[in-house]
């Protein structure tokens, strides 16, 4: 590779990283129903004592319904989403009543804006009542009297519509301003109760989308197994957020319990006080002096009470707040209870799932070792069947790629399942397969045309477009040629590789120089010296060239008249050497010429040894 290419891989592969970042960072958080940082919430309240409601249990819950694909999920799905919203009922309830038992402490600006909510209230109620009491006043007037008053009225009216209008702007600025906590809860609750009522929070359950969506098999069981461990996870989440804000909850009513202890230690001093000492406890030094242990066990919380009543009064609401609480535990722990059984479900889906995935693996695994096991055994059949080599060849071509494909289509059928609308599918993929791989198609056709018996093999001396040279290769789509020269040179390899994809044997043609065994024929060609009896010298060569080619005639004839099929009607094939003497060129002598069969693979060396034994016969001669 060079320095430029490597600079181009390197600047790729940052650009793929950069790319891999940003998918990861722009990722849409909102695709799951909720998210490990997402899983705890802080319940309770804030340090100026105004409580916290906690919207995200029911949120969680609404969304994880979304994810429910069976009955008896959507059976959980429900009752999850009632109990959370039955716990931030108890909740608004819990936090109205915390409100008015605690009312939090206003900062300066909030302090500000209550003193002029409460002047308008004040000027708004006196103006109210002057209006009312003008309504009256006119309703028994005389018609003299009539006129004014209704002017009276109308300035009144005015005014009660300004003064309306200034403590909604008051009561709107006292809520930016952190004040009116119990409207702002009363708007929560108000809200919750228009979207419960707008509409059901169950709907139909997710339907998976993309490219894959649609596909069966181990594709379609992997996908559903990855989608219900997603789901598991998430509901483990949902339900540790649970656990964990019903332990907050439980922390909050020990402190709860221990205040209601307190409250209730206190009875005995009001009531060894109260009925007999009642017109002491009315003067100003008995109130200080029963008010003293008060202040002294009330170390935090509202004022302390100083009659039997207002701690009475306190003890019951402690014992309401005491009870929302417990209330609020106990459905956060039934929806805790839901969330696990809902995952054991979700978790047997997920194991059922990932099952059917591990079949299908297995047939896979085993269809492929069928496939082996028959390849191999016919291999072996083939091997000891008594037909032409060629055919043999050729049939373990033909079943090797049988096998290759009845291989392809199970495990196609496998991982993606058997398509519904098979014959449209196929129609549509066919014809574009025919347009996009027409060279390949006819290519593939044309190599079973070169498996058929007027092809060729591995190993046969064939020229095609003018390339001569030896088949090495012969693949479906290709034919790889050593490169020799024409088959009536010498026929060395040049050490070239041509290849050519098999489209050559449906658009074009070549010539195949062997058959079984490679047969064909050959000359020798010697020049007899001027003054020597060509004649004798011919007799000899021809009978030394029939000894030394009597085998490889008769091999030759018996595998030409098979592969003729007996269509030589006329004759018999001639096969015998055949010899010819004519004039030398130069006109110093005769010039034999012999012609004899033999294999394409050993040609070389029997002319030689032929070559070898002209000279000895003409050596002979001239002694």
């Amino acid at each position: 590779m060079s320095r430029v290419q490597q600079i181009i891989a390197a600047v790729l592969i940052v650009l793929l990283l950069a790319t891999g970042y940003g998918l990861w960072s722009t990722a849409d958080s909102s695709a799951g129903p909720v998210s490990r940082t997402s899983a705890i919430v802080v319940v309770g309240q804030t340090d100026n004592g105004i409580p916290v409601i906690d919207q995200h249990t029911l949120l969680i819950a609404q969304r994880l319904a979304h994810y429910a694909s069976n009955p008896e999920e959507q059976a959980l799905a429900q009752e999850a989403v009632q109990t959370a919203d039955r716990e931030l009922d108890l909740a608004f309830a819990a936090a109205l009543h915390h409100l008015e038992s605690h009312p939090p402490t206003l900062s300066p600006a909030a302090s500000q804006i209550q003193q002029r909510v409460n002047g308008v209230q004040k000027q708004l109620d006196a103006d109210s009542a002057n209006s009312k009491q003008l309504t009256e006043q006119l309703a028994k007037a005389s018609d003299t009297d009539k006129a004014a008053l209704q002017d009276r009225l109308d300035l009144a009216q005015s005014q009660v519509v300004l003064e309306q209008d200034e403590l909604a702007q008051a009561n709107e600025d006292l809520l930016q301003a952190g004040g009116n906590v119990h409207q702002r809860i009363q708007q929560m609750q108000q809200e919750h109760e228009a979207a419960e009522q707008a509409g059901s929070h169950l709907s139909a359950p997710a339907v998976a989308t993309g490219s894959l969506a649609n596909l069966k098999g181990m594709v379609g069981e992997f996908r559903q197994w990855w989608a219900l461990r997603k789901k598991e996870r998430w509901l483990g989440w949902a339900r540790e957020h649970v656990l964990a804000s019903a332990e907050q909850l439980a922390s909050e009513r020990a402190k709860i319990a221990a205040e209601l202890a307190a409250s209730k230690a206190q009875l005995p001093e009001f009531t060894a006080r109260a009925p007999s000492h009642a017109t002491a406890t009315n003067t100003p030094a008995a109130a200080a002096a029963g008010a003293a242990p008060l202040a002294a066990a009330a170390t935090s919380g509202p004022a302390p009470p100083t009659t039997l009543l207002e701690l009475t009064r306190q003890i019951g609401a402690i014992q309401h707040r005491l009870m929302l609480r417990d209330q609020r535990i106990t459905a956060r722990q039934h929806l805790a209870d839901i969330y696990g059984k809902w995952s054991a479900l979700v978790g047997s889906e997920a194991r059922s799932a990932l099952h059917q995935i591990l079949l299908g693996a297995m047939v896979v695994l085993a269809a492929l070792l069928v496939l082996l096991c028959v390849d191999r055994w016919l291999e072996r059949l083939l091997g000891r069947a008594r037909i032409d080599r060629r055919q043999v060849g050729t049939l373990r071509s033909v079943i090797g790629v049988a096998l290759q494909l009845i291989g392809i289509l199970l495990i196609l059928v496998v991982l993606i399942g058997v398509p519904g609308q098979i014959g449209t599918m196929l129609g549509i993929v066919g014809a574009g397969l025919t347009v996009a791989l027409k060279d390949f198609i006819v290519a593939f056709i044309g190599w079973f045309v070169l498996m058929g018996r007027n092809g060729m093999r591995v190993g046969d001396w064939v020229e095609i477009k003018g390339v001569s040279g030896e088949v090495i290769e012969l693949s479906m789509f290709h034919t790889v040629l050593l490169e020799t020269g024409n088959w009536t040179d010498a026929g060395h390899p040049t050490g070239r590789r041509v290849t050519f994809t098999n489209s050559f044997a449906i658009e074009g043609h070549y010539f195949n120089f062997s058959t079984t065994g490679q047969w064909l024929w050959d000359e020798l060609s010697i020049v007899v010296p001027y003054g020597r009896d060509p004649h004798s010298v011919a007799d000899a060569i021809l009978k030394e060239v029939t000894e030394a080619t009597a085998n490889d005639a008769r091999q030759a004839e018996e595998e030409w008249r098979r592969a003729s099929r007996g269509q030589q009607r006329g004759g018999s094939l001639a096969v015998k050497p055949g010899i010819a003497i004519r004039p030398d060129s130069g006109g110093v002598g005769a010039q034999i010429v012999v012609r004899y069969v033999t294999s394409a693979s050993e040609r070389y060396a029997l002319r030689a040894r032929l070559y070898q034994s002209a000279v000895q016969l003409l050596a002979a001669n001239r002694s």
